[in-house]
């Protein structure tokens, strides 16, 4: 995934929304309308025709699916201060540093 270009991202997720909306068996018109977009909006998006950032965000609403956009910059769950302070006691001195 790493190596694709813009226009295959584009791809691969106006797939993965068509798809989504295929098994929720929801006909592109009412998705459009769901979401406030023309069906031609709709549409660009699921072809990877370029789209606006307004257009996914819309659709992702109306799908329910905004948690997608949580992973794009996830939040560190491991704060370093606090791996330091649970991090094993030690064992054995260091050796004296000679100067």
């Amino acid at each position: 995934m790493e190596n694709l270009t813009v226009s295959e991202l584009e791809s691969q997720l106006g797939d993965d929304l068509k798809r989504l909306r295929l098994q929720r068996n929801i006909e592109q018109g009412v998705l459009a309308r769901q979401a406030g977009l023309s069906v031609r909006a709709l549409q660009r998006l699921e072809n990877g025709e370029g789209s606006s950032l307004s257009t996914l965000l819309k659709v992702l609403r109306a799908l329910g699916r905004e948690s997608w956009l949580k992973g794009i910059a996830p939040v560190a769950t491991i704060n370093p201060v606090t791996a330091v302070r649970h991090s094993k006691a030690r064992q054995r001195a260091s050796a004296a540093r000679s100067k």
